[in-house]
């Protein structure tokens, strides 16, 4: 059932309320699946496909603390989204914000300018009921709109023999950032996009002088709805050579969705925890700890440095502040998706004594892709 939309004045960062769910497009939905449960902890919460009604697409709900995966791929050579995968490789096709009124916060980003690609609908059955509608993103990545108000997930969904483990939480409780990759020079639009269309302001920015390396560069615009969402979005610089985010726009065929950063509030049990289930994290040099102690003079006495340096695990102060993260290889087959793990004490930044150490480990990652 189609939705009347009016014109508004309001800005959609008026009317969100968080992340609904992120909905990753895969070629092959039940082993990206288990990836997330057997590798990062998640929960199966429900499933759609042919045993369910559903003949076209296998759809996968997975959860941990309030971070939400959809995991979806098609039966059918004849779907979209069998194309879409062809094109870019496993990744996230739709960023799925939590709203009350699904017609409002579509209308007002339409109004501002958002290309429109489905209007709000409904879908009930006699669990309850799920209003849905979505707008264009950078590259293929849509923006969707959702009030969930079911009892399982949505219709056509179920909770019904679901995949299990018998050891799942790693302490993974929210989604703390999303991460764009766009096309040097495109930048400053779509920072402009997130302003002018969904009302977000920009929380900071970071120029190649601050990101960069002997060989490669980028520069950063973190953008906020103020209210606890934040949407990083990078561009390549000029460098000697190949940079990080070229050699995903190359692989991604396009902008898209680079990484997803989870919070825990024990980083130590998490790592350590993904890491004896075989999921591969970025490691910085041995002589790094040496430079992380230093900045942390004073402020981190108590913290298990030699958990730190076995698992791989970041360090950075803000002020009196600090927060610890760690970054996986790509979880995908191409070099494009991966995750962060990130633990924050008093600090609101991203790692930017990091930046250094992390771009030289992604660069030994290209060198033996043979990319950089």
């Amino acid at each position: 059932m189609a939705l009347h939309t009016v014109a508004t004045t309001e800005r959609p960062a008026d009317l969100l309320r968080g992340w609904d769910a992120v909905e990753w497009w895969v070629g092959n939905a039940r082993a990206v699946a288990q990836l997330c449960i057997n590798g990062l902890g998640f929960r199966c919460l429900a499933y759609r496909g042919p045993e369910t009604g559903c003949p076209d697409r296998v759809s996968y709900v997975l959860g941990q603390g309030a971070v939400r995966f959809v995991v979806t791929a098609a039966l059918e050579p004849s779907d979209p989204l069998w194309d879409h995968v062809r094109r870019h490789g496993d990744g996230v096709r739709a960023l799925s914000f939590a709203v009350d009124d699904v017609e409002r916060a579509y209308a007002a980003a339409v109004s501002h300018g958002a290309v429109a690609l489905a209007g709000p609908t409904v879908e009930a059955d006699g669990d309850g009921h799920v209003t849905v509608a979505e707008v264009g993103g950078y590259g293929d990545t849509v923006h969707r709109f959702t009030r969930r108000e079911h009892r399982r997930w949505a219709p056509g969904f179920s909770d019904d023999g679901l995949p299990r483990s018998d050891d799942v939480a790693v302490g993974l409780t929210s989604l703390d950032h999303v991460v764009g990759n766009v096309a040097e020079g495109d930048l400053g639009a779509w920072v402009e996009f997130y302003r002018e269309v969904f009302g977000f302001r920009e929380l900071t920015h970071f120029d190649r002088d601050q990101i960069s390396t002997e060989f490669s560069a980028l520069r950063s615009t973190v953008m906020t709805d103020g209210h606890g969402l934040m949407m990083p979005i990078n561009e390549p610089a000029p460098g000697r050579r190949r940079s990080q985010i070229e050699e995903y726009l190359d692989a991604y065929h396009g902008p898209g969705v680079q990484h997803l950063a989870l919070a825990t509030d024990d980083i130590v049990h998490a790592v350590d925890r993904i890491r004896r289930r075989g999921v591969r994290v970025l490691v910085p040099p041995a002589d790094y700890y040496v430079d992380a102690r230093a900045r942390m003079d004073g402020l981190g006495a108590d913290l298990p440095w030699d958990e730190l340096a076995r698992l791989g695990i970041l360090v950075d102060r803000e002020g009196d502040g600090y927060l610890l993260q760690v970054f996986t290889e790509p979880v995908v087959d191409r070099p494009t998706l991966f995750l962060e793990i990130i633990e924050r004490h008093g600090a609101a930044g991203f790692g930017e004594g990091n930046f250094r150490a992390l771009f030289e480990a992604i660069e030994r990652q290209q060198a033996r892709r043979g990319h950089l």
